[in-house]
């Protein structure tokens, strides 16, 4: 088995969607799959699954495929699912009211236990059996309860300005909706920066690109 330090990023990133194709696959009653056949349905090719899955043991068994239910568990333990991560939520807005209310936080493995806003309108208001409170109060909160992770969907200017301020506050992680690349220079500090506008103009181009063919 490869040191997980050293599993490539792109390999990583493959991950959920195994988890997630797998978490269908049980849903389905499907109980075990080959690598041809999980390839068929995700669009990859079966060298690549294997390659991807022996990062960390293989799992699968030659001429019986693999173990749909375990593979799945195996991959929630090497994703770390089991473990919570106590993570706060910044910025309430439009976009992060809809994320707020859409996402499934707590099966991803993030414990929200705290979510802040300047806007006092906004201020209050209760999402996920919790208050808004000020972001204001934000430094006590984090030197007392020392989350892990943030989120923040705040303009590009309050995002570029808090990001040393919340790693401050020992945050080790970022999912960043603003519309600004969080950069930093930290090996120890990670960042998942998320442009829905990158999506959507890459749909532009394949799309243009599809109507020339057709």
């Amino acid at each position: 088995m490869a040191n997980k330090s050293n599993v490539s990023l792109s390999v990583i990133r493959r991950l959920p969607r195994y988890y997630r194709f797998l978490g269908e696959l049980i849903k389905s009653g499907c109980l075990r799959i080959s690598s041809k056949e999980l390839s068929q349905r995700m669009g990859l090719g079966a060298s690549q699954i294997r390659q991807d899955l022996n990062c960390f043991g293989g799992f699968g068994q030659q001429g019986y495929g693999y173990n749909v239910e375990s593979l799945h568990s195996e991959i929630k333990d090497i994703l770390g699912l089991n473990k919570k991560l106590d993570t706060i939520f910044i910025g309430c807005g439009n976009l992060g009211k809809a994320i707020l209310t859409s996402m499934d936080f707590d099966t991803l493995g993030y414990n929200i236990i705290g979510i802040f806003e300047k806007d006092k309108n906004i201020i209050g208001q209760s999402f996920l059996g919790l208050k808004v409170l000020s972001d204001e109060v934000l430094d006590d909160f984090c030197k007392k309860n020392r989350p892990a992770v943030a989120i923040i969907c705040i303009p590009k200017k309050a995002a570029e300005d808090m990001s040393d301020e919340l790693i401050g506050y020992g945050i080790k992680g970022f999912l960043n909706f603003s519309h600004y690349d969080l950069a930093l220079n930290n090996d120890n500090i990670v960042v998942e920066n998320i442009h829905i506008s990158d999506s959507l103009l890459t749909l532009h181009y394949r799309v243009n690109e599809a109507i020339k063919e057709s």
